[in-house]
């Protein structure tokens, strides 16, 4: 049977059956166009490798080299007959693909095998992230007193929490998994014995335990050597870490939530005849001698803190006392009256500043720092110095300002800078960090301290 030829020349077919792929190459090189020389290399899928083998019309003849490719392909190829110009065996590549797809699969399969391994070795450990070693043990004890979960969910402080179909699944892994139990045990033993002694001192109290604690009657106080020989007439009763602190702080417990067998409440009346105990005849019937009495140091701290801080208040507020030499009036809904006693008035926009003694301090007040002018009354006063500046009256009845404070003064728009003094008229404008004052001067009195001065021949 002859090698089919090339669809493209279906019709030369039986002249060319034996030509060479170099033959048919010779023939077609006159009409083709002339294209670079230069062959692209690409990897070719399987149907491509096949259509060129084949020489189908969408196939593509390259150089020598790719004909000798193209030779080597078709001669492992079947001989298939070809019916039309179309069509190509699909059995070719499905093999390889199947083949090399069995490969991959089989590769996978062998790689699957020890992840599975890996899987089922952590099986056990997957909760470990959540149930840790000391919350195992808690659980155990607290089965092994009870035994019921709803109360070791209610009683026992665990790591995270828990719910009671958590800790049903926990205690069954623990009781019929061995790999659970085997990784939990060792984890268990690998802790500190203090966390075990710690875990086992709040182990809940069995009912045998609280029945042996019910013996001892509620109206008694037992001393420590009570529980102490208790819990020694029955060491099988007890757990092995119960002490006689221990007892006594759980019995107290017992009486204070009324849960003692000898106490019994009171119950409230069916009829509406039958009288209710109200809160007073309760009280009557209680025994103050019988209460302890309890004496709490730390409300006694506080309260002797809070009087010191008090007497400090105090101390403080009669020292400034003596340093009130100014008077704030407020400015709203008044004239500026300046009465025998007032020597000038600083009058802002808010409140004004009475000066009633020769030398005077203006800045800004603080809790350790007081000042006769306060600046802050009239507006925000960040920005102002403690001691911002001092005006003083000499004896001639002139008032001059120093400047004290980091920032400059202004009087009448004129700058005075720290460490220099300007006189004082009436009606200048002071300018203070933004704050703005006139200065008033009582005129009346200054003149008469004036003529005081030149009868005296004060010197000025």
């Amino acid at each position: 049977m002859d090698f089919p030829a090339t669809p493209s020349n279906a019709s030369d077919s039986n002249d060319y059956s034996g030509a060479t792929p170099t033959q048919f190459d010779a023939t077609q090189d006159n009409t083709k166009r002339r294209s670079s020389s230069r062959s692209i290399k690409r990897r070719r899928f399987d149907d491509e490798l096949v259509e060129y083998s084949l020489g189908l019309p969408g196939a593509s003849l390259g150089k020598n080299e790719k004909r000798i490719r193209t030779q080597s392909y078709t001669s492992n190829l079947p001989e298939f007959p070809i019916i039309g110009a179309s069509s190509v065996p699909p059995v070719v590549p499905t093999p390889e693909r199947r083949r090399a797809s069995s490969k991959i699969s089989g590769g996978g399969s062998l790689g699957r095998k020890p992840r599975r391994k890996g899987q089922l070795s952590q099986l056990s450990t997957k909760d470990l992230g959540r149930w840790k070693p000391t919350d195992d043990l808690a659980l155990i004890l607290g089965v092994q007193q009870t035994n019921d979960l709803r109360i070791v969910h209610r009683g026992v402080k665990f790591s995270c929490r828990f719910t009671v179909g958590e800790l049903q699944s926990r205690w069954y892994a623990l009781l019929y998994n061995a790999e659970v139990s085997r990784v939990a045990i060792a984890a268990m033993r690998n802790l500190h014995p203090d966390l075990v002694a710690a875990v086992q001192q709040q182990a809940l109290y069995s009912t045998a335990e609280e029945d042996l604690l019910g013996t001892l009657p509620s109206n008694s106080h037992p001393a420590p050597e009570k529980f102490q020989e208790l819990l020694e007439q029955n060491p099988h009763v007890f757990y092995p870490t119960r002490t006689a602190k221990s007892l006594m702080a759980h019995w107290q417990s017992l009486k204070q939530y009324q849960l003692l067998p000898d106490q019994t409440v009171q119950p409230l009346p069916k009829e509406p005849g039958d009288n209710i105990m109200t809160f007073s005849d309760a009280e009557e019937t209680m025994n103050d001698s019988e209460l302890p009495d309890y004496k709490e140091d730390d409300i006694d701290v506080e309260m002797q803190l809070a009087d010191r801080i008090e007497k400090k208040d105090i101390r403080l507020l009669e020292n400034s006392l003596s340093r009130w030499q100014v008077l704030v009036q407020s400015v709203a809904g008044g004239s500026v009256e300046l009465d025998k006693n007032t020597l000038a008035v600083l009058r802002g926009r808010l409140v004004r500043y009475l000066m009633r003694s020769r030398e005077i301090a203006v800045g800004r007040s603080t809790r350790d720092h007081t000042i006769d002018v306060d600046l802050s009354l009239e507006g925000p006063a960040a920005k102002v110095s403690r001691k911002q500046a001092t005006i003083r009256l000499r004896n001639s009845g002139d008032f001059f300002m120093s400047s004290e404070g980091k920032r400059p003064i202004f009087v009448d728009g004129r700058p005075v800078l720290q460490g220099n003094k300007v006189k004082l008229n009436h009606n200048s404008v002071i300018e203070i960090a933004g704050l703005r004052f006139v200065f008033l001067i009582n005129q009346d009195l200054i003149s008469a301290i004036r003529q005081e001065a030149v009868k005296v021949n004060i010197p000025v």
